[in-house]
């Protein structure tokens, strides 16, 4: 079966959401986003650390950071190295993620994306209202990044380039997430 995508907001919209999204988040939500951001790079770079994957996590959910405590170093170590390794496919980052204990698809989706942020972008619900769907699974994951990806390689998206993850995927996940919120006042 393959996923159907409808993009909510109009285009031209986009590159303003993504800007009003960064503007309007809290500091907190920014400091996390940046560490989480530092965090990818340094996995990218070797660093594949329990402290390196909790700044990720974190940036997503507090409450997640508990189960990390059971995965222990060698394990975190085996997913990042999959997850990082410029070779391995969607699908293998994945269930190399999937591996550690507290890691589900949305979450591995974000570790995904503060590693390789010009390569892949968050799947969470917002953004998946966005684009008028809400199934959730790797094939669903894969449709919905190569939707995105033909988004942004059409050029109406600019990268954030003062921003964390300063590409145009991360921009775009920024304008769907904002376009959410705006629809929720």
């Amino acid at each position: 079966m393959n996923a159907h995508f409808e993009l909510q907001p109009a285009e031209e919209e986009l590159q303003e959401l993504a800007e009003q999204c960064w503007q309007e988040a809290p500091n907190r939500e920014r400091q996390l986003e940046e560490e989480a951001f530092e965090a990818g790079r340094a996995i990218r770079n070797g660093d594949y650390s329990m402290a390196n994957l909790e700044a990720i996590v974190r940036w997503k959910s507090e409450r997640l950071v508990q189960y990390l405590i059971g995965n222990n170093t060698m394990s975190i170590r085996r997913a990042l190295e999959v997850a990082a390794a410029p070779e391995s496919s969607t699908g293998e980052a994945l269930t190399a993620l999937f591996a550690l204990r507290g890691v589900e698809i949305s979450m591995a989706t974000s570790i995904m994306a503060a590693i390789y942020p010009e390569r892949y972008i968050e799947l969470d619900m917002a953004d998946l209202e966005a684009l008028g769907q809400a199934r959730q699974d790797v094939r669903f994951y894969e449709e919905y990044l190569a939707f995105c990806r033909r988004l942004v390689d059409r050029g109406i998206l600019q990268p954030q380039t003062e921003l964390p993850g300063p590409t145009p995927l991360h921009a775009l996940d920024r304008a769907l997430v904002q376009w959410s919120r705006n629809r929720m006042l």
